[in-house]
């Protein structure tokens, strides 16, 4: 029999659960999708939200060619092959073909190169789907031609909804009269996933006897998903709680939680690359200035798996996970490019003082650029004090130092630069 979770995929926006933000009244891919005319874009959430249901009511709605790829087994050869059924499909003056590439960060840059032109002139309409932070895995041309759109995890409103429906319309589940009598461990264990929510209601139906009533309470549920083990599921609820546990035992300083955690993602065989990205940002946010040896080694340790694989990757990891873990932290820089972030947000336009412009032109020297620039290895300790910041927030302090040594030396030559009484 056809899943439940196939059996009731939605087809048309209406019916669609969830990402009001993006399909909601008023929201920008309802408003593309009812003008008629769509743009590339990356949907990037966790499994089971809905992009690929997304993409494929998106196409059916434009009433235009749908070609989908996986970029599990689909290689440089597909890909252009794709495109030029597309290319021969695109009529002028009509909305492009969609080619969907589901897990697009997947794709090697070769594969990603192979669709930049056809994205560029509007030959094909791409839809993206990935798991994976798209600035990490798409590169930067192709990224640079989509909008990236993020898809949240299902809200526990948004699962009852779904389950409601399930029992509701389904034909298959409406003929044994199901009740959902309590949902709470229903909704918990789905974890913002549509997909296991489902899947979970097509086990209690699978397991429970023709005549006797489809319940669905706590306790049946526990013990259904106790008898089937899922361990590690890294494309699901686990791959989001258990790296979540793994970077706060790093913050919290214990390398044994820490390095089970770790343990636990070896295990279950996820993408070493995934961790070791997860302890180069953990390195800059929550070790920063206070080891800045620590974003060293975790790039060391990034460079390693990536040459090396399972399962010797799990050495190098380790390694940087206990190097993390016992380091002294600091979030300094992390605030600090926050704090600059939202100045900018609040005074986009400020413009650059003069001295700190280039002159490389006449007109610009005549114009002031440069004019005053006092440049610090002319001046003893290669420093000479002038203002950096624009007149509008020359006062502003962007990075507060934390309480570490690092930080404290950095503080004390400041101080002397400034003729300030060092502490």
């Amino acid at each position: 029999m056809t899943p439940l979770a196939e059996r009731l995929r939605p087809q048309n926006l209406d019916e669609y659960i969830g990402q009001q933000h993006l399909v909601g009244p008023g929201a920008v891919l309802r408003n593309m999708v009812d003008s008629g005319h769509i743009t590339s874009f990356i949907l990037w959430g966790p499994p089971g939200v809905g992009k690929t249901t997304l993409a494929k009511i998106i196409a059916k709605r434009l009433d235009v060619p749908f070609y989908i790829l996986s970029a599990v087994n689909s290689g440089v050869k597909d890909v252009r092959e794709a495109i030029d059924k597309a290319r021969r499909n695109h009529y002028f003056g009509s909305q492009s073909p969609i080619l969907f590439i589901d897990e697009i960060h997947r794709f090697s840059k070769s594969q990603q190169d192979a669709l930049l032109a056809a994205v560029e002139t509007g030959e094909v309409t791409l839809i993206g789907a990935t798991t994976e932070n798209p600035s990490f895995e798409v590169i930067r041309p192709l990224l640079s031609r989509c909008q990236v759109y993020l898809l949240h995890s299902l809200s526990a409103d948004d699962l009852q909804l779904l389950a409601n429906r399930a029992i509701n319309h389904d034909t298959y589940l409406v003929q044994r009269h199901p009740e959902i009598k309590e949902s709470e461990a229903l909704l918990r264990y789905s974890g913002g996933d549509a997909r296991k929510l489902l899947n979970i209601l097509d086990l209690i139906a699978a397991a429970t006897p023709e005549n006797a009533p489809l319940l669905v309470t706590n306790e049946i549920v526990v013990k259904l998903l106790r008898e089937n083990p899922a361990t590690y599921d890294k494309k699901g609820e686990s791959h989001y709680d258990v790296i979540s546990a793994f970077i706060k035992s790093i913050r919290g300083s214990d390398p044994d939680a820490a390095t089970y955690w770790l343990a636990r993602m070896v295990e279950g065989g996820e993408d070493p690359q995934f961790i070791a990205r997860r302890l180069v940002i953990s390195a800059a946010e929550d070790i920063g200035l206070a080891n800045p040896n620590a974003l060293l080694l975790a790039n060391a340790a990034f460079d390693a798996v990536s040459r090396i694989g399972w399962p010797e990757a799990r050495i190098p990891l380790a390694e940087a996970t206990i190097y993390l873990a016992t380091s002294p932290k600091s979030n300094s820089a992390y605030l600090a490019i926050n704090a600059a972030i939202e100045e900018v947000k609040q005074n986009p336009n400020v413009p650059v003082p003069l001295h700190l412009r280039n002159a490389p032109t006449q007109l610009m020297a005549q114009l002031g650029y440069s004019d005053g620039y006092l440049y610090p290895h002319d001046y003893p300790n290669h420093f000479v004090d002038q203002q950096y910041l624009p007149d509008e927030i020359k006062n502003h302090r962007f990075w507060i130092p934390a309480d570490n040594d690092h930080e404290r030396t950095a503080t004390r030559r400041l101080q002397f630069f400034h003729n300030e009484n060092p502490t």
